[in-house]
C-alpha cells in the first residue's frame, strides 16, 4: 500500500484559552476550524502523558481511534509514543478491521496490547448473550476493566466525540472513573480554560477524550487533509447484507440470517466500526475521501443512527458508560 504516513514534527497552532476581548491578530496568524482542533487535542494529549503515570490509548481500528493515534505520533515525534495502545478484541470484528490494525500499529510504530471477550468468557468472567447472532458489544466493559486492572493503568484514552450521542455529550476531556470503573455524569470535575485535574486516588482512574470537541465531519475533512489511510470498510463496496430492524447489518459468520429473512447484495460503506452483530451500514456510492466528506455534510442521520445496541433502550449508551463502557 502506498500511502502517505510522514507525520509533521509539530501541531500547526498552540492551544489558547478563547477571549473575545484579545487584541486583533494579522488573518496570517489565524488558525483554521481543524488547526485548532488539532491543537487542543495534542494540548490534551501531553497533558495525560505529563500527569499520569501508566497512561494508555483505546484503539478499535475505525476513524476516531486512528485520528487518535496520528495526532499521538504527531504530539511526541521525533519521538515514539510513549504509551501503548489497547484493542478490547470482542471476536466479531470485521476481517478488514484486525488487518489493518496490524499494519497500522507497524506504521506508526506502536505497541499494541490485545484484550479478547473471549477469554473473559472462557474464564467465567461474563456470560454469551442467548439466542441466535448474540452482541458482545456490551461484554467489552468488563474486559477492559479487568486490562486496567492487569497493567494498572490510571488513565485509558478514547475516541468518543460529544456529537455522537447524548449521553456522551456529557462527558469532559478528562472523565473521572471510581473504583470500580463506573461514571456517575453528576460527579465530575470543573474544567476552566484549560486546566485538567487528574488527580485520583489508588484503584481509580480516568478516561480522557483528546477529540470531544470534533465532529464526525471534521474527522472527515482532517483525515482527507492529512492523507491518512484507514480502513477500505470506509468506502462503498458491495456486501451481502440483510435489513433488520431498520439497520442494514453485514452476514458473515456472527451474523447469520433469521427465519423469513432474505439476503441482499448492494453498495455500503461503514460510518462506524465495532461488532458485526450490531454495527450498521449505509447505503452509498462514496469512493474517495472527498465523496465521503460530502456524503456526512449532507446527511441528517447521526452516525450511530445505525448501530443496533443503541436502539435497545432511550438510555442505551448511558447505562452502559455508568457500568464503565468507552
Amino acid at each position: 500500500m502506498a500511502y502517505n504516513t510522514d507525520p509533521s514534527v509539530a501541531p500547526r497552532g498552540t492551544h489558547t484559552p478563547h477571549d473575545v476581548h484579545a487584541p486583533h491578530v494579522p488573518d496570517h496568524y489565524h488558525l483554521s476550524t481543524l488547526d485548532q482542533l488539532e491543537s487542543e487535542a495534542i494540548y490534551v494529549l501531553r497533558e495525560v502523558a505529563a500527569q499520569f503515570e501508566r497512561p494508555v490509548m483505546l484503539f478499535s481500528g475505525g476513524k476516531d481511534s486512528i485520528v487518535m493515534s496520528w495526532l499521538a505520533r504527531k504530539a511526541f515525534s521525533p519521538g515514539k509514543i510513549p504509551f501503548p495502545l489497547m484493542h478490547i478484541d470482542t471476536g466479531h470484528n470485521f476481517d478488514e478491521t484486525l488487518e489493518y490494525r496490524d499494519w497500522w500499529m507497524k506504521e506508526i510504530a506502536a505497541t499494541l496490547i490485545v484484550r479478547t471477550v473471549q477469554a473473559s468468557i472462557d474464564s467465567g468472567r461474563v456470560r454469551e448473550e442467548e439466542g441466535i447472532n448474540p452482541s458482545r458489544n456490551g461484554l467489552q466493559t468488563t474486559t477492559l476493566l479487568d486490562a486496567i486492572g492487569e497493567f494498572s493503568f490510571d488513565c485509558a484514552m478514547g475516541g468518543a466525540r460529544r456529537d455522537e450521542e447524548k449521553a456522551r455529550a456529557k462527558e469532559r476531556f478528562f472523565s473521572f472513573r471510581d473504583r470500580f470503573g463506573q461514571w456517575d455524569p453528576k460527579n465530575q470535575r470543573p474544567e476552566l480554560w484549560n486546566l485538567f485535574n487528574g488527580l485520583h486516588r489508588p484503584g481509580e482512574h480516568l478516561r480522557a477524550f483528546p477529540i470531544s470537541n470534533w465532529t464526525e465531519l471534521d474527522v472527515w475533512q482532517y483525515i482527507e487533509r492529512e492523507k491518512i489511510p484507514i480502513p477500505s470498510l470506509y468506502y462503498t463496496h458491495e456486501r451481502e447484507v440483510v435489513r433488520r430492524d431498520g439497520v442494514i447489518l453485514a452476514l458473515g459468520p456472527h451474523n447469520r440470517l433469521l427465519p423469513g429473512e432474505t439476503p441482499e447484495r448492494i453498495p455500503v460503506r461503514f460510518r462506524t466500526i465495532g461488532d458485526m452483530t450490531c454495527t450498521g451500514a449505509t447505503e452509498s456510492t462514496a469512493a474517495e475521501l472527498s465523496d465521503i466528506v460530502n456524503e456526512v455534510a449532507a446527511t441528517r442521520v447521526t452516525e450511530r443512527g445505525g448501530r443496533a445496541d443503541d436502539k435497545r433502550s432511550e438510555a442505551a449508551m448511558e447505562d452502559r458508560k455508568k457500568q464503565g463502557y468507552f
